[in-house]
């Protein structure tokens, strides 16, 4: 029987098959431990496709247009990182391609190498330790933050230039929401269970 330890007061509950949809408390604080997710991996690979998609649009086609008069000036994501490190804004520059380009799709890729195997049940080498690596980075990925700053730009600029959404910026906001919903649909205890763990 697997079992987990509680991430509030660290108690160790052994877990027996449980139905879909179920909630699994702590006995001794009440944290929620797990809640099982119908079609979990199925549904993780499906978001994790469209998100490694929309992810090649956000980084291969135009960002943000801006039109000035007759002067018309484009910027895509990558080179947006490259522009930033001309100007002497290296810090800037190496947190934006970490935390905007490199660990999402670390984690995306990581992830995908993961799950693919299962869906056919058989495990990758190294799978858990790639999840675990997984987990660990899920906090630094901030495309959330960085949004939230191209729209206040966006305002600042609108008052100078005309600006022009590009395709890639449509294609960077729906990624945000796609990651987000990965993460609810993902089930980390039926992968470590798949992947022949006991504990998260």
């Amino acid at each position: 029987m697997p079992h987990i330890a509680c991430h509030q007061c660290d108690l160790v509950h052994h877990i027996p098959p449980l139905p879909e949809r179920a909630t699994v408390r702590c006995i001794r604080c009440g944290a929620v431990l797990l809640r099982t997710k119908p079609n979990s991996i199925d549904r993780t690979l499906a978001l994790l496709l469209a998100g490694l998609i929309l992810f090649s649009v956000a980084c291969s086609f135009p960002f943000l247009g801006l039109r000035s008069g007759a002067a018309m000036q484009e910027t895509a994501l990558v080179s947006g990182v490259q522009t930033l490190y001309n100007q002497g804004m290296t810090g800037l520059s190496m947190l934006v391609l970490m935390t905007c380009i490199l660990i999402p799709l670390a984690q995306m890729l990581g992830l995908f190498y993961v799950l693919a195997p299962l869906k056919f049940n058989r495990t990758a080498p190294f799978a858990g330790r790639v999840f675990r690596w997984y987990r660990s980075l899920q906090p630094w990925g901030m495309m959330e933050v960085f949004m939230l700053a191209i729209l206040i730009a966006l305002v600042k600029l609108g008052e100078m230039a005309t600006i022009i959404p590009g395709i890639a910026l449509i294609a960077f906001s729906l990624l945000i929401f796609v990651l987000a919903a990965m993460l609810s649909v993902l089930e980390p205890h039926q992968v470590w269970e798949k992947l022949g763990g006991n504990h998260e």
